[in-house]
């Protein structure tokens, strides 16, 4: 069955001498693969849309297996993050973690707005740290693993101070530190943040101040709660470590 699909290519791989297999993010069935015919030639009009990044409109044969592209015409090809290394590097990053974490053919419109409207970002602001926490936390969720970051996980409280437990999976209040005292105590704001970025689209966020040390802290506890409980190794993470450093 021929449909016109909107989506964003996630990944590619290639698939004999000149054809590809292409992952695509799209609203209306979700995450799906399909092959490309031809699209390794330099000439092949399937080459352009077919990178990485690219926005377009598809004509897809679907079927239970690998669909086929017939034909794709480029939406947005996001040149800005092409242009630029560090742009480059978290779009990387959220495309493989959303290739990663999410099934096939399971259409989430809350994830895919949050996934465009991530990319927008990256592309028009030099700084995309917030929006990239802000997407990973509601990926989490979608992939079954998010910490709980409104009440207290052991007793279901409501009242600060809290801690965070990687061990448990989200707050610990004051009174149930004893469950894991190595726990890492978290300030009022960070513990909003937290919240902030779990049930809070990017839409309705204008430019998030965020002090310096309190990202750092919240990129560390998404980065060790990934670790423990996400499953999947990220070269993409490492690469932008890297940058980091170099910065």
């Amino acid at each position: 069955m021929l449909e016109r699909i909107d989506g964003i290519v996630i990944k590619t791989k290639d698939y004999g001498e000149t054809h590809k297999i292409v992952t695509i993010f799209s609203k209306k069935i979700g995450k799906f693969s399909a092959i490309a015919r031809g699209a390794k030639k330099p000439k092949s009009r399937m080459a352009a849309v077919t990178q990485p990044f690219i926005y377009g409109e598809f004509f897809v044969y679907l079927n239970k297996g690998l669909g086929t592209i017939q034909q794709g015409e480029i939406i947005d090809s996001f040149r800005k993050i092409r242009e630029d290394i560090i742009k480059t590097s978290y779009a990387a990053y959220i495309v493989e973690l959303t290739e990663k974490l999410l099934d096939e053919k399971k259409p989430n419109l809350e994830i895919y707005t949050q996934f465009v409207k991530t990319l927008e970002w990256i592309s028009e602001h030099e700084q995309a740290d917030i929006p990239i926490m802000m997407y990973e936390m509601k990926l989490f969720a979608v992939a079954g693993f998010a910490p709980t970051v409104d009440r207290c996980i052991n007793c279901g409280g409501k009242n600060a101070p809290f801690s965070f437990s990687m061990v448990e999976g989200g707050l610990l209040c004051s009174r149930c530190r004893h469950v894991d005292m190595e726990s890492v105590q978290l300030s009022t704001n960070v513990v909003k943040l937290l919240y902030l970025f779990a049930k809070v689209g990017l839409e309705r966020v204008g430019n998030v101040s965020v002090k310096e040390e309190n990202k750092l802290l919240l990129r560390q506890l998404l980065d060790n709660y990934y670790d423990r409980y996400g499953g999947y190794y990220l070269k993409t993470r490492k690469f932008l470590n890297q940058l980091n450093k170099f910065k």
